[in-house]
Formats: structure tokens, C-alpha cells, sequence
């Protein structure tokens, strides 16, 4: 595999957790076009955009796609050799299907047919790998088929299929067939080899999805050297995948694990830091549990009917204002209350988790001012908001991550004075062991004890 592959990379990031395999990267919090173009001035560059989508209902999230990767395109120099990746979710959440061909669509009204759409969910560092073309999680420390998991209940984007050419029918709507897909099996990549993925690859036209099995870093870069090679040669490919496949993409190898000694607190900030926690999936509660059994962090819960009815302007006065206090003396977290607030229908059940991450936002946007030493957010969607509404970061440069390919460590580039240099830790609900967030906590209060 090419040390630098020549393309660009945008990787247009449905949620902040896409950079959890790279470090020295550009992210884009600001969906501004002309943020990103800027990002990939260099070939071989690679910029996030963080969209956001997952939080959007589905009209909206295509519009957003197009929007940007237009602007990106009308830039001559960011076009040039661009490689589109739209990355989502490792266990299959997301508008899989309709950001992909949006952005197929968006490339064909600026000239650029796409010959394949490769689908690559694996995040290997948290346990989703993909063999014999069926996605697996492990969980318990069991490989689990995902369509058996939590995760394939969502109340959003649920599915019900493992096997990654029936999940594509299933979520097209039957407009992909399974029969049509075509899939890079294990045997292609590790026997046939980079040889064998080409031509696999060449007979792909008309944006065919492409399923890429892979348990190891090392299928995942037999493809990309493949793909480099064809595209090369004048070929266009888009990938929607999970975190790990945009590591190879952008020409990487290996981990940039961050520690106390190597994160930077700027001066003239407080002492102490905020954690903020949205995320409901089972394991986040575990964490949060976890933490508060330690008994470092004071503790502050927005209790979500109450921001759901007429309570909600007093319990957010109240709760910035403890939020504040406690920041002038003490690290401490904020929490939405455990009991998830759902409905049977899949727009109304994204409306309250709108209404909720919107009153998280404002809770941290009051607070910001307070300078915190450092900020940690919980869960996808929530490091999102929190990022670019809460603190107002407009770009950010990945620095590493916790545990390899997991947890990442942002600082603040373009964003208010009172946020700029902070450490910002993207944790997504879904990964870690039962105390990572607390030992995230740990790290970052011993990095502030050493500067």
C-alpha cells in the first residue's frame, strides 16, 4: 500500500466517532464547504466533515450530503483525485443507502460516474468484523451476528439482517438486490491478493455495492492499494464504512495512543473539567455507573421529562447555574436521566432525542465560560452537539486516541477564545470497557496536574 495515496480523502462523518483510527487529521465541526476545500488543498490530505446526519430525518440528511460535497467539488483543487468516504456507524445505523447514492448523484451532476459504492462496516479495535459477508459484534466477549444485537433494535434505523447483501436489500427496499451485490471475500483478499481485489473491483460499474469482508487491518489494506491503484488509473469509487477502513484510505498505519504527558491544557484555564453524557445505550450507563461509584466527579443530572414540558426553561436555569458553580471547584459531570423517553414512531422518537441533545447544548453553552480545563462528551450524536452548538468549535485537529482505535482526542483550532487549545475527548456510546470513561477522567485530571 502507497505510504501517501495521491487522492483526497472528505469523509463526510455522520457522527464525531469516524476518526477514532487516524490522528493529524482535519475535522470539520462547520459544514461550510469552503472549511473542508481548505483541508484538502494537499493530495494525500484527509478531512472530516462532521454532519451530523444520523440526527436528521432522511430529506434532510440528503440535502446535507449533496450541500457539501458540492461545494467541496467546486473547488478545482479539492476536486481533484477526490475520494468521497460516507462514514457511519460499525453496527449498520444510519440512511446506509440514501446518503451513499446522494452522493453518487451529486458526483454525476459535476461529471464523475461512480463505478462502485464499497460498503466496509468493520471497526476492528471495538470488535465488529466482517466474514463470509455477515457482520459480526462481539459482545460479552462473544462475536455476536449483529442483527442479534441491541444495536439492530434502534428505534430509528433498526434492521434485521446480518448477512450484508440481504441487509442492503432489506434497507433499499429491494431498489439493491442481494443477488447484485458483489462481494471481496477473505480468499479474494489474502490469496488472490491485491491482484485479485482489482479485478473483483474493474468489473464494477454503475455504482454497484461492493461488500469488503475483513477481520484484520491487513484485508483492509490489500483493498486500498487496490482501489488507489484503479483510481489511478482513472476509476471512481465511494465507500460508506465504519471507522477502521479510513485508516488505510488516508495511507496510515498503526495507533497514536495519548497520555498525560502528551496532552496539552492550555494556561488560564480552571483546573477542573466536565464531562457530558447523553448516550443510552446499555454500556454508557455502565461507565457512567462506574465513574460515579468512583465518587471523583460531582454530578448533576438533566432530568429529560422536564425538559419535555413546561418545566424546561427553569430546570435548565437551574441546572447551568449548579453546572457553573461547580466548575470554579470541582471536575464534574453532567448526565441525562437513565430512563430512555421513546415512542413506536421512528420520527417522533428522533424529535425527543432533538429536543433533549438541544437542551444539553444550551446547558454547555451557558457554562463554557467558565473555562473547563478540559471536556469529555459521551455518545455520537451528543459530541457533535456538544462540539460545534455547546462550545462553538469550528474546525479541530485530531491529536489520538485513548486505547488504539478508540476514543478520540480532538483540540479546539478555530473556535471562541474561551474554548481554543481545549482538549476535547469524543467517546461514543458504544465502546470501552466498564471503566474507560473513568480512566479517560483519570488521564486527563493527571494532565492537568502536570502542566
Amino acid at each position: 500500500m502507497p505510504e501517501t495515496p495521491q487522492h483526497r480523502l472528505l469523509v463526510l462523518d455522520d457522527d464525531p466517532t469516524g476518526s477514532q483510527c487516524v490522528a493529524g487529521v482535519d475535522i470539520a465541526l462547520d459544514t461550510d464547504p469552503a472549511v473542508a476545500a481548505a483541508a484538502l488543498e494537499a493530495p494525500g490530505s484527509t478531512c472530516f466533515v462532521l454532519t451530523n446526519t444520523r440526527a436528521l430525518e432522511e430529506p434532510q440528511a440528503v440535502a446535507l450530503n449533496r450541500r457539501v460535497l458540492s461545494g467541496v467539488l467546486a473547488d478545482p483543487v479539492a476536486r481533484h483525485g477526490l475520494h468521497v468516504v460516507s462514514r457511519s456507524d460499525s453496527t449498520l445505523r444510519g440512511h446506509v443507502i440514501a446518503e451513499p447514492v446522494a452522493l453518487c448523484e451529486e458526483l454525476a451532476a459535476h461529471g464523475i460516474a461512480v463505478d462502485a459504492i464499497l460498503l466496509v462496516p468493520a471497526m476492528l479495535e471495538a470488535g465488529r468484523f466482517t466474514e463470509g459477508d455477515v457482520h459480526y459484534a462481539v459482545v460479552g466477549g462473544e462475536a455476536r451476528r449483529v442483527e442479534e444485537t441491541d444495536f439492530a433494535r434502534d428505534a430509528t434505523f433498526g434492521y434485521h439482517h446480518s448477512d450484508l447483501r440481504e441487509f442492503l436489500e432489506e434497507r433499499s427496499g429491494g431498489a439493491v438486490r442481494a443477488s447484485d451485490v458483489l462481494s471481496l471475500s477473505l480468499e479474494d483478499i489474502r490469496t488472490g491478493g491485491v491482484p485479485r481485489v482489482r479485478e473483483v473491483l474493474a468489473g464494477a460499474r454503475e455504482r454497484r455495492w461492493v461488500v469488503v469482508n475483513a477481520t484484520e487491518y491487513a484485508d483492509m489494506e490489500t483493498v486500498a492499494q487496490a482501489v488507489a491503484e484503479l483510481e489511478a488509473e482513472g476509476r471512481t469509487f465511494l465507500t460508506r464504512c465504519g471507522p477502521s477502513f479510513v485508516r488505510p484510505l488516508a495511507g496510515q498505519r498503526g495507533a497514536r495512543v495519548v497520555g498525560p504527558d502528551s496532552i496539552a491544557v492550555p494556561a488560564g484555564r480552571l483546573g477542573h473539567g466536565l464531562v457530558v453524557v447523553g448516550s443510552h445505550v446499555g454500556l454508557t450507563t455502565t461507565q457512567l455507573r462506574a465513574v460515579q461509584a468512583r465518587g471523583t466527579l460531582v454530578e448533576h443530572e438533566l432530568h429529560v421529562p422536564s425538559v419535555l414540558d413546561e418545566r424546561r426553561e427553569a430546570h435548565l436555569d437551574q441546572l447551568a447555574a449548579a453546572v457553573r458553580e461547580t466548575l470554579g471547584r470541582a471536575d464534574c459531570v453532567l448526565y441525562t436521566s437513565r430512563d430512555l423517553v421513546r415512542t413506536d414512531d421512528p420520527a417522533e422518537s428522533l424529535a425527543i432525542a432533538r429536543s433533549v441533545s438541544d437542551a444539553v447544548v444550551e446547558v454547555v453553552q451557558r457554562v463554557r465560560g467558565a473555562k473547563p480545563a478540559w471536556v469529555v462528551a459521551k455518545g455520537g450524536i451528543t459530541s457533535h452537539e456538544v462540539a460545534a452548538g455547546g462550545l462553538g468549535i469550528r474546525r479541530a485537529q485530531v491529536e489520538g486516541q485513548f486505547w488504539p482505535g478508540q476514543v478520540s482526542l480532538f483540540s479546539a483550532q478555530e473556535a471562541p477564545e474561551e474554548v481554543l487549545g481545549m482538549p476535547y475527548v469524543v467517546f461514543p456510546g458504544n465502546v470501552g470497557g466498564e471503566q474507560a470513561l473513568a480512566d479517560v477522567v483519570d488521564t486527563l485530571t493527571a494532565a492537568v496536574a502536570a502542566r
